[in-house]
């Protein structure tokens, strides 16, 4: 696919699709990192004297206008990153937008407000994309999280705009995504927590045959406990997902890929409690449930980590949420950071776990995408990505 230094922008109206779903608290923005993932692609456009006409969904709508999740709080906030003013539209689509838009001069911004407002965006109503792609001369993705969703600002606007292409975050995302699949730097680790393994079989099948370690942490390492025959006690974990994490652990046996399952766990009896008990796999009260990894198992995890050239993280291992069960979760974050390997890591929950163990920046690279990380990893073809594809 082209990328946007090779697209004809100079003076042209540039349809940037950037992801700005960004938390908000009282109206504000507690946090701006997508807007800064999306700077370099700004900045080379406003160098270009591009007239840029930025699009983002914040939140679930539903295709209602809801006030509290209107984007003028971004319009401001990017106002103040980029140091010029970014001019806001009170719509998407219509005739007061399409005026505001081919108003722009050279090296002027305009925010369009929630796309998903309109229904359109989310069923890839093509009359909704044509109305976005009317204010278009240049089509820019620079959203990598959206791109696993085949929403009209993502597959629709390409197909009605000739000059397509990714912005600098989307192609990164795709160059260190792809040279994992393709050419990891070895001993090749995947660090894989969160809650369920049902989300994740088909990226564990996907990464098997490339991975050398696979450590299993978080409230999904005891649907991997059970398959091995452990009891877990009052512990979460997906029985009807038992007989696909056996099929893992077979697959990774017979492919060579080390496992590494906790040895002990921290259990309380629920997940409030101020403090929890470290206890081994065999003294798991019924009436308590784990909601971290033991000390030996970090000791454990750490070690396995050693000398690696390549780790990818993609959950926590315990409900950092919880200071009481956060230990595991940073212990192993900062082990990872030390090494002197490619990192990356992806998932909503997984960089906020990294960003409270204070070690987010000294990861390679942090994927900006959550459900569009793991598909990618699963080897699925990505409908944002095709449409670029097909524009090349």
């Amino acid at each position: 696919m082209k990328t946007i230094e090779q697209l004809p922008i100079s003076e042209k109206r540039v349809f940037i699709r950037v992801d700005y779903n960004v938390p908000l608290e009282n109206g504000q923005i507690a946090d701006d990192t997508r807007l800064r993932a999306t700077l370099s692609t700004l900045k080379y456009a406003l160098s270009q004297k591009a007239k840029i006409i930025l699009a983002s969904h914040l939140g679930r709508p539903k295709g209602k206008k809801v006030p509290e999740l209107s984007l003028a709080p971004v319009a401001e906030k990017l106002s103040e990153l980029l140091g010029q003013e970014v001019k806001f539209a009170p719509d998407c689509i219509g005739e007061e937008v399409e005026k505001m838009a081919f108003a722009l001069a050279p090296g002027e911004v305009l925010l369009l407000e929630n796309l998903r407002f309109h229904p359109g965006e989310t069923q890839n109503d093509p009359e909704f994309a044509k109305a976005l792609a009317k204010l278009a001369e240049v089509y820019v993705n620079d959203a990598f999280a959206v791109c696993h969703r085949a929403h009209a600002s993502v597959v629709g606007v390409p197909s009605y705009v000739n000059e397509c292409g990714a912005g600098f975050l989307l192609a990164r995302e795709i160059e260190y995504l792809s040279s994992l699949l393709e050419n990891p730097q070895r001993p090749f680790a995947l660090v894989i927590g969160g809650a369920k393994v049902s989300t994740k079989v088909g990226v564990l099948m996907n990464l098997l045959p490339r991975l050398d370690k696979l450590l299993i942490g978080g409230a999904m390492a005891n649907t991997f406990l059970v398959a091995d025959g452990q009891k877990v006690g009052a512990s979460f974990y997906e029985n009807e997902y038992v007989e696909e994490a056996k099929k893992i652990l077979t697959a990774a046996q017979e492919q060579g890929v080390k496992v590494y399952l906790p040895v002990d766990l921290i259990v309380a009896t629920d997940k409030d409690a101020k403090e929890g008990k470290n206890v081994n796999l065999f003294e798991i009260p019924e009436d308590k449930a784990a909601f971290d990894i033991g000390k030996e198992t970090r000791k454990l995890f750490a070690e396995a980590l050693n000398g690696v050239g390549t780790i990818v993280w993609n959950g926590p291992l315990g409900l950092f949420e919880n200071p009481a069960f956060a230990k595991g979760t940073i212990k192993v974050a900062r082990k990872a950071a030390a090494q002197n390997a490619i990192t990356m890591a992806g998932g909503g929950d997984t960089l906020r776990a990294l960003k409270q163990a204070g070690i987010s920046r000294a990861f390679s690279y942090l994927s900006t995408g959550g459900g569009a990380f793991l598909e990618f990893l699963e080897g699925k073809k990505l409908p944002g990505i095709e449409a670029l594809e097909k524009k090349s």
